[in-house]
């Protein structure tokens, strides 16, 4: 396993559950990949919502890509643990509204004031399937990132 493999997953396989903390009690919500490049795997949300109070409060989290494949033997995930950074940078935020402009629609309002980015750029990276993993995960190779 390398970098390379790892990022391919996640762009291919963009729709993940990802995992947050609020009070010790673990929170897992589906999410959209943003995109994933050697500098991390990149997200959005907005500043309103349950999630980003959450990482704000505590950054851990791990992300659980799935390939969903039609014959379960194929099964496949890639799972990506480390700290949420928010992104300031306003280039990069304007580059996200850009590309989902359309929910404006849906809010009746611009929610470009409240679009947040974060990427994990650091943590462990490991890919589990089911054709050979099955009560491995103990042993599985591990990436640092």
């Amino acid at each position: 396993m390398n970098k390379e493999e790892v990022i391919n997953f996640a762009n291919q396989h963009p729709v993940c559950f990802l995992s947050t903390d609020e009070d010790n009690k673990p929170h897992v919500r589906a999410m959209m990949l943003w995109y994933a490049d050697e500098s991390g795997f990149y997200f959005e949300t907005l500043a309103p919502k349950e999630i980003s109070n959450q990482l704000h409060h505590n950054p851990n989290v791990e992300v659980c890509f799935y390939n969903n494949p039609k014959n379960v033997m194929e099964a496949c995930e890639l799972r990506v643990a480390g700290q949420a950074e928010f992104i300031h940078d306003q280039a990069i935020i304007d580059k996200a509204y850009e590309g989902h402009k359309y929910l404006d629609d849906l809010a009746g309002l611009s929610l470009k004031p409240h679009l947040e980015v974060f990427r994990i750029a650091h943590g462990d990276a490991h890919f589990w399937n089911l054709k050979s993993d099955v009560l491995r995960e103990k042993i599985l190779d591990r990436m640092h990132f």
